[in-house]
Formats: C-alpha cells, structure tokens, sequence
C-alpha cells in the first residue's frame, strides 16, 4: 500500500504544479483540469467523477484487486488535491519547470501504481488493459490518449499554454516508454 500512497502523491503534486501554471496534461488528469478551469470545480471531484466509468470497462480483464487499489488512488488523489491547499501553496511556477517537473512526477507516479498492480484512474486503466490484452506499448498508448486530450484542451488554453503542456505530455510518456517494459521490475 505505500508504493500506491507514494504514486499518489507523485500524481497529486504534479497535477498541483501544472493547475498552478494552468497547463493541461493527457489522460482523465487533463480532461480534469481543462473541465475545472472552465468551471470552477475542483480537479480531484472531477477526476474521481471521469475515472469511475472507465475503471468499471476494465474490470472484465483485469482483477478485483486491480480495480481496488486503483479505486483507492483515485479517491486519494481526490483527498489530496483537495487538501494541497492546507499544505502546500504555489504563488508562482514557470511553465517550463511546471510543464517538465509536473509531466516528469505524474509519469513516474503512474510508473509507480502500474508497477504495483494500480492505474491512475480511468485512461491509467485503459491503458494498463489494452498493454495486457493487446501488448500495446503503455507509454505510446498513454501518448495518444494525451494528445486527443490536448487537442480538446486547445479550446480552453492559449497556444503558449499548449506548447508548454504539450512538452508536459511528452515528459510523463517518455518515463513510462522508458522504463513500463516487459521483463522489469513488477512489484508484486
């Protein structure tokens, strides 16, 4: 369980750093932060609110357990997202280092869970699925899914804003392409 607590937080402070320098990044994480930007809601309801439909498509082929501990992170992120606030306050971050530190702490967070029998939540899962029913590459797979992700955060961010999640993107997908492989360390 502590190896799910400190993905989850890996996952929690990046979205923390990038929803301060108001960038996006893929998955459920970045439809949560474009829908809160647009309303007002906070990103780890929203989060919770996307992840549980998708979790529920992957249960057909993957465990009980699976969808327990990644049921746990989601509602952890929740939790903690909701209370970084009391902890922790960003008065500024530039997008460069948000976009990098954040992408980098979100695809090792992620790297963490999958290693551990967990996803990130609804897109985490997805992909977690389609590498164990298809072989799919997850950091390639989680590559796409974020850029559609991007495509629909276009309407809500500035083409600078892009960019720079964009390179967020391409910093959480690079740690899981590099080091989420068959034949690694598994955790379990």
């Amino acid at each position: 369980m502590y190896a799910l607590f400190i993905g989850t937080i890996h996952l929690a402070v990046g979205l923390v750093l990038l929803r301060a320098a108001g960038l996006a990044t893929g998955g459920v994480a970045g439809v949560a932060l474009v829908l809160s930007y647009a309303t007002g809601w906070p990103v780890g309801l929203l989060y919770a609110a996307i992840s549980a439909p998708l979790m529920a498509i992957t249960l057909r082929s993957m465990s009980w357990m699976f969808l327990i501990k990644t049921s746990v992170v989601t509602l952890g992120l929740f939790a903690m997202t909701a209370f970084a606030p009391l902890g922790i306050e960003i008065a500024w971050v530039s997008d460069p280092v948000a976009a990098i530190v954040g992408g980098s702490v979100i695809g090792l967070g992620a790297l963490a869970l999958a290693r551990h029998g967990a996803a990130t939540g609804g897109s985490g899962a997805l992909v977690l699925w389609l590498y164990r029913t298809r072989g799919w590459n997850a950091g390639r797979t989680q590559l796409i899914i974020d850029g559609s992700v991007l495509l629909f955060a276009a309407s809500r961010l500035d083409a600078v804003r892009m960019g720079w999640s964009l390179l967020g993107v391409a910093a959480t997908a690079g740690i899981l392409w590099a080091w989420h492989r068959p034949g690694r360390y598994t955790g379990y």
